[in-house]
């Protein structure tokens, strides 16, 4: 199912694409048509698509195929995009493998990956290789930094941090903040170290427990946040752990605000979590399908339709970064023969130029930094009756 507004821009862009593919006298390659044809933009995807993460993965999975398949059907006689799919298990190594796998099967552009410790390990890689990056969810400053080649589409977990901090003090001045954060993940003590750093600035100050990948068992953490008085608990963490912490808390009876940011997403969908345990938490993310925005209403229904569930965030991010690639990769005024060293420096000029804009599900007018970073603003949601409601 198509946005009427995507609609016209696919249809546009087309049209320049192909005006820039003559004037530039674009042949045929292994990506091109000798008879004439736009030909195939090869767009890789890496991500868990298995394992604890793999909620995660399988959204940008789906929503990056989704925003494939529209484009593709909306603009038959244009270029046709290519959605070339790795599962990393949320393990950098495996993610450095993926993103080889994919370059020898010639992809030519990378959405991804997915998760922070991943994606910069991949980042290396591809700032080693000239291929440009636009990552939906990784957060971490570290997949950027260095790396002109690189960009978020996410906001950054300092920008998570810092807004986190200025909403719970605005909004919960009189309550007691403690915070549980997994001190091996950089995601996480990314965000961690900014919230920290903005909420005491002032004379406040926060209880903390930490965490490790491995750990299952978190009543001695809780137990610390309970005998502190904390009654709002903010967790800059992924769902699966705060799903336990979230179980555990209540076989102890302790019962906390929640506060979360963009990982907890997905934490409806855990497996085996009650999820009247989330009835009221709060968390930051740019985008709810509960939205009564006409093109969100019609993005949910096209991937409910297509795969049975309900999107989260993940799937929007994924679905906006294959958009704002296409949209850009139009700009380049390069034809899908191009390598993708040529590929990356064009798109890197459209993104940085500072003219260019990509509006989709998670935020209208988008724009980029040359350090990668997309401007736009988090927003904060409550889960009531299962929904995420914007506050």
């Amino acid at each position: 199912m198509k946005k009427n507004w995507k609609k016209y821009f696919v249809v546009v862009l087309s049209a320049m694409m192909v005006f820039a593919m003559t004037a530039c006298g674009g042949g045929s390659s292994d990506g091109g048509d000798a008879e004439g044809g736009a030909g195939v933009l090869k767009i890789g995807g890496i991500g868990p698509s298995t394992g604890p993460a793999a909620l995660y993965g399988l959204a940008v999975k789906n929503g990056g195929e989704l925003a494939v398949k529209e484009i593709n059907e909306a603009n038959p006689d244009g270029v046709q995009l290519e959605w070339m799919w790795q599962d990393d298990e949320h393990d950098a190594e495996k993610s450095v493998n993926a993103y080889n796998k994919l370059v020898d099967d010639g992809m030519q552009v990378l959405v991804g990956s997915t998760t922070t410790t991943p994606c910069t390990a991949v980042a290396a890689e591809a700032f080693a290789n000239r291929t440009f990056a636009l990552t939906p969810s990784a957060s971490g400053p570290a997949v950027t930094e260095g790396n002109d080649n690189v960009f978020q589409l996410c906001f950054s977990d300092p920008n998570q941090g810092i807004a986190s901090a200025e909403y719970i003090k605005t909004n919960f001045a009189d309550k007691t903040v403690g915070i549980i954060y997994n001190n091996a993940d950089n995601y996480s003590s990314g965000i961690r170290d900014k919230f920290k750093t903005e909420y005491e600035a002032g004379g406040k100050t926060v209880t903390e427990a930490t965490f490790t990948d491995e750990t299952t068992d978190f009543k001695a953490q809780l137990n610390t946040m309970k005998d502190a008085g904390v009654d709002l608990l903010f967790l800059p963490i992924y769902y699966a752990p705060a799903a336990n912490i979230m179980t555990q808390a209540a076989q102890i009876g302790y019962a906390p605000t929640y506060f979360g940011v963009d990982g907890m997403d997905g934490i409806l969908g855990a497996d085996g979590f009650d999820t009247s345990l989330a009835e009221g938490v709060l968390l930051l993310t740019p985008f709810t399908p509960y939205s009564e925005d006409e093109n969100v209403q019609a993005f949910v229904k096209a991937y409910e339709d297509a795969y049975g569930e309900t999107p989260i965030q993940f799937a929007a991010d994924a679905y906006d970064c294959v958009y704002a690639i296409y949209d850009a990769f139009a700009k380049t005024g390069l034809g899908t023969d191009a390598s993708m060293d040529e590929i990356c420096e064009a798109m890197i000029g459209v993104f940085t130029g500072g003219d260019f804009t990509a509006s989709g599900l998670t935020a209208e007018k988008m724009q980029w930094n040359a350090a990668g970073e997309v401007d736009k603003t988090p927003k904060v949601c409550m889960i009531q009756d299962g929904k995420y409601v914007e506050q």
